[in-house]
């Protein structure tokens, strides 16, 4: 049996993070002691390192509910476990290509600053212009 506190050192977990893993049925609720403390198996701890390392992967909490659900029967076709993957690549390297877009704006930015003087600034000039403004969809986070 594992405290809260030692499962959160043994998976890098914050403990709140467990709790709230805890709350949204992404881990059951542990048993307590008579005083009321979690008490946590080492089947959890299996659980929490492999949320863990899926949320390390980008693996939304919806994605990793349904892996989990797929990990509970061992037996069937991993094909739906694959198709999950498939879609956080490929959300992976849509990210990717906005980040190269980036990357290419402000090199290009930084290339066009003369660095003299702020009023002639390229840098400060381009983020003034809305016309050339990324649309929401283009943003990093999108």
């Amino acid at each position: 049996m594992l405290s809260i506190g030692t499962l959160s050192r043994k998976t890098g977990t914050k403990v709140q993070t467990i709790r709230y893993y805890e709350q949204i049925g992404l881990l059951p609720a542990p048993g307590r002691t008579e005083g009321g403390q979690r008490r946590y198996m080492v089947a959890d701890l299996d659980r929490l390192a492999f949320v863990r390392h899926a949320r390390q992967l980008g693996f939304s909490l919806d994605a990793i509910r349904e892996l989990l659900e797929l990990s509970d029967h061992p037996n069937q076709s991993c094909a739906e476990a694959d198709s999950i993957a498939q879609r956080q690549l490929k959300q992976v390297e849509q990210k990717l290509k906005r980040l190269q877009a980036l990357k290419k704006e402000l090199k290009r930015m930084i290339a066009e600053c003369s660095g003299d003087r702020v009023a002639e600034c390229r840098v400060l000039e381009v983020l003034r212009d809305h016309s050339e403004c990324l649309t929401d969809h283009d943003e990093i986070g999108a």
